[in-house]
């Protein structure tokens, strides 16, 4: 990992449909959640778990990518939906549901760069990585100082209706954040929750993933406030 990138955690919700009794995590248990397996999601949903005293196996995984948790939750075969923006900006236009969680505060939001041995061991490849991530962190403070533009450039690259596009992007924008202590924490914590529910095998640690060497090129366009 040689960048960060952070989107806040609040597009990361767990949802329920309006009249339902769920008002807490507390009252997932015994109840259907419909996750995809692997996703920032599913780290989210685990983390709130944990935080509820609740373990993976007090409730109901089922795993399911974005389009059949939707049907499955509209038809109410899943009690709840832990899903991630877009959807879930979609899913709030579309339809009458709230939230009973979101990862901001308890999962980090976080995206990371990700380069090669071979890439950073390479001279030359590895000023083309520098380069990229600039640029790529350029691109990120253009769409943070011009939010409707950027909203509707992303609306009609990814088929998504304007609105949507603006609540998702105004709250889930992966904003340039320091590769810290912090961060490596935060990740090492979401490593650690998929290691106990059983979906890895081990807990490895996340700091020897990291290769900060481009911080200081990039400190001048950090944007994160976290």
């Amino acid at each position: 990992m040689v960048s960060a990138y952070d989107g806040g955690g609040i597009g990361d919700q767990i949802l329920v449909q309006r009249d339902s009794p769920i008002t807490s995590i507390a009252d997932l248990r015994g109840k259907s959640i419909a996750v995809a397996k692997g996703s920032s999601a599913h780290g989210h949903l685990l983390g709130q778990l944990d935080k509820a005293g609740l373990k993976p196996a007090d409730v109901k995984l089922v795993f399911l990518q974005p389009a059949d948790a939707l049907s499955a939750f509209t038809s109410r075969q899943a009690d709840a939906w832990a899903i991630w923006d877009p959807y879930t900006a979609q899913t709030e236009q579309q339809l009458p549901v709230r939230s009973v969680g979101q990862a901001k505060d308890v999962t980090n939001g976080y995206w990371f760069g990700v380069a090669s041995d071979q890439a950073l061991a390479d001279p030359k490849r590895n000023t083309a990585l520098a380069d990229l991530l600039v640029r790529f962190e350029k691109a990120a403070g253009w769409a943070k100082d011009h939010p409707q533009e950027w909203a509707q450039s992303y609306a009609a690259a990814v088929g998504l209706d304007p609105k949507a596009a603006e609540v998702s992007q105004g709250r889930s924008l992966r904003l340039p954040t320091a590769l810290d202590d912090a961060v490596v924490a935060s990740e090492q914590k979401l490593t650690d929750l998929f290691a106990q529910s059983g979906q890895i095998q081990s807990s490895p640690k996340f700091a020897d993933w990291v290769d900060r060497r481009y911080n200081d090129a990039l400190a001048p366009l950090l944007l994160s406030s976290n």
